[in-house]
């Protein structure tokens, strides 16, 4: 809870640090009422923590408008510096070990990774850091990290946003199955000529903006073939279900079916023309420094991934 009139200097410094949080989720959101939900606070008491800046200060930080808030010219330049100074007294906090790593933190990932690989270990690492307060968003498109509000992103596929900083923590085996009905009626291709006649189930990636064709290592050098679809979906838990159904070959991580091939529920074909590997990265915004509880939350996430590449 933040606090504005204190008789103690000492809580009245803490005050101002708080409240230059407040005004930095403002600058970044570009909204006083999503900053107040991200921070859990009203939206009055939000409102007054940047009245009260700005009266302290004697400058106008923030043109409000109707539709949006943005920073004036010596909002942005108090704003960056607002940021310098949370990091460096979070990284002080984190240095103290009974300190430990509390706030907010917000994720955006991919959701079927994030299921498979990182969420059933989830629980361990917020009994670990009871002061963090996680918050995960799943989704596959490109994200304004500053405006959303968003701390990590957690993607497979090449990054395509320079302002991001991009860390790869994977890479993901592909496979390319179908299931047992669709090949009996269709026939099990052992070579990328025995294709003529088969069908996929489009992929259309949200990253690219169009279908994704299917991709097959062939004597070194990669081969895309698109084959037709009758069916064309979005996502990855769709797309599984129905290779499930016989609608089609599909490319997916290994780790998505691995169980289904054990089942016998799925098949995997073309053994010998493998697909290439698909990186996975870890990305925070460029030119900002992550917080400790961030960084702690990447290191984990990374670790996570160096033990699934160990099984």
């Amino acid at each position: 809870m933040i606090r504005y009139h204190h008789p103690d200097k000492a809580n009245d410094q803490m005050d101002r640090f708080e409240t230059m949080r407040v005004f930095s989720r403002v600058v970044e959101r570009r909204s006083f009422t999503r900053a107040a939900e991200d921070l859990g606070l009203p939206r009055s008491t939000v409102t007054d923590a940047v009245k009260a800046l700005e009266a302290r200060l004697g400058v106008r930080l923030l043109e409000r408008t109707t539709r949006q808030v943005r920073p004036t010219p010596d909002g942005e330049a108090f704003h960056q510096r607002c940021l310098a100074l949370i990091a460096d007294l979070e990284d002080a906090e984190a240095s103290v070990a009974d300190a430990g790593l509390r706030g907010p933190l917000r994720a955006d990932v991919h959701g079927t990774l994030w299921r498979h690989v990182v969420l059933p270990h989830l629980p361990a690492f917020l009994e670990r850091h009871p002061g963090i307060e996680l918050r995960v968003t799943e989704g596959d498109r490109l994200v304004d990290l500053v405006r959303e509000g968003i701390d990590c992103v957690l993607r497979v596929g090449t990054p395509r946003d320079g302002r991001l900083i991009a860390r790869r923590v994977a890479l993901l085996d592909e496979v390319t199955v179908a299931s047992p009905d669709y090949l009996s009626r269709h026939g099990r291709p052992r070579d990328l000529q025995a294709l003529d006649g088969h069908m996929t189930i489009g992929f259309y990636s949200s990253a690219t903006g169009g279908l994704l064709p299917l991709e097959f290592t062939r004597d070194g050098e990669v081969v895309e073939i698109t084959l037709p679809a009758r069916l064309t979906v979005d996502g990855a838990e769709t797309l599984t279900e129905a290779a499930r159904l016989g609608l089609g070959l599909i490319q997916v991580p290994r780790y998505h079916v691995a169980s289904d091939i054990a089942a016998g529920r799925l098949v995997e074909v073309l053994e010998n023309f493998p697909p290439t590997p698909t990186p996975v990265h870890l990305m925070h915004p460029e030119g900002r420094q992550p917080a400790p509880r961030v960084q702690a939350f990447t290191a984990w996430l990374a670790g996570l991934f160096r033990a699934e590449a160990r099984r």
